[in-house]
């Protein structure tokens, strides 16, 4: 049986912390007693962790430099793997493959070499699988992504195979995959993006499909819970509110004053709409979240439950509303949504 028990002062070694789940993530842990170090290049941007510099180590290094990850994980007892592509396209299929499925076979075996005690790594719920519209699934929905060809999908699900060889070779590791992303500190605009377009009506239709919805804040938090009470080779959906794209874009324009929403457009008429508005010169009208890989995706249900993470890892819930608030919010005290 594998010992899980810690010193206080933990040495913490978290990558993809600029990110958005991760920068969340870092500012929770800086807050502990614990020593927490952050694995980034030497041309990455800090912004985001700004406030809590002080009380952090830099490490550099990159996932896919084998050397650097040895160096970075002597003497360190836990890793938050959180560094990857998300990527939904076609043009970026090596890069994918190189920073999802090699860069984690990377942390995988350095962390193993150094003798690391635990690593939770974050998925994605793409490497779920694809539920129906009133059938959300659970971590034991056998993966179905293959279904829609998207390569960002199929990544994150060989990463977590590799995950699963690792534990086999006696690591002590645990996968959690969350939903789709909302709150305040998305500076790159990754969830955000929808609403920004919706505020700027860059947005005048919405796909048929839908998504679950999560709050950044419930994510690092669940991450850290998995940190100290999920168990080995166990996945966890960090999760929310089911709701349809309809729904999502009616409470984007509820909270932000926009219009709404109203056109439903299904995939068919898109792939016609999306081949006429790439004739305009002012592409800039419609939101860059319209390309075809995103709308396939916007198209299905991807609608799953958190019980598992909520009974095993007191993962708290929060309406979906909320989150939407406080993402618009930040962005607006910011001036970011011009």
């Amino acid at each position: 049986m594998i010992d899980k028990t810690y010193t206080v002062n933990k040495k913490i070694l978290v990558t993809g912390a600029t990110g958005f789940i991760g920068s969340r993530l870092v500012i929770k842990l800086a807050s502990t007693a614990d020593d927490v170090a952050i694995l980034v290049r030497k041309s990455s941007d800090l912004s985001s962790l700004s406030g809590v510099l002080d009380r952090i180590r830099i490490i550099h290094g990159d996932i896919t430099d084998k050397a650097s990850l040895l160096t970075a994980m002597q003497g360190i007892d836990q890793v938050y793997h959180s560094a990857g592509l998300t990527y939904m396209g076609d043009r970026k299929n090596d890069l994918l493959y190189r920073i999802n499925v090699d860069g984690t076979r990377n942390i995988l075996d350095a962390a193993m070499a150094a003798g690391v005690k635990r690593v939770v790594h974050v998925s994605s719920i793409t490497a779920v699988g694809i539920a129906g519209k009133n059938r959300p699934v659970d971590e034991t929905t056998p993966w179905n992504f293959d279904a829609i060809s998207l390569e960002y999908a199929r990544t994150k699900h060989l990463g977590e195979l590799a995950v699963a060889e690792a534990v086999k070779k006696g690591l002590d590791c645990v996968i959690v995959n969350p939903a789709f992303v909302f709150g305040a500190g998305d500076i790159n605009f990754n969830a955000g993006r929808i609403i920004k377009d919706v505020y700027n009506r860059r947005l005048p239709f919405y796909p048929l499909g839908g998504i679950c919805v999560v709050d950044v804040d419930i994510v690092a938090e669940t991450i850290m819970a998995a940190m100290e009470k999920g168990r080995t080779g166990e996945r966890y959906i960090i999760g929310g509110d089911n709701v349809t794209y309809h729904q999502l874009a009616d409470t984007i324009s509820r909270v932000t004053g926009a219009p709404r929403v109203r056109f439903p457009l299904p995939f068919f008429l898109a792939k016609v709409l999306k081949s006429l508005l790439d004739r305009k010169k002012d592409r800039n009208s419609i939101s860059k979240l319209f390309n075809m890989s995103m709308f396939r995706v916007a198209s299905e249900f991807l609608f799953y439950r958190s019980d598992k993470a909520a009974r095993e890892l007191g993962m708290r819930y929060a309406p979906h509303e909320e989150s939407i608030r406080s993402a618009f919010e930040w962005y607006r005290d910011r001036k970011m949504l011009g």
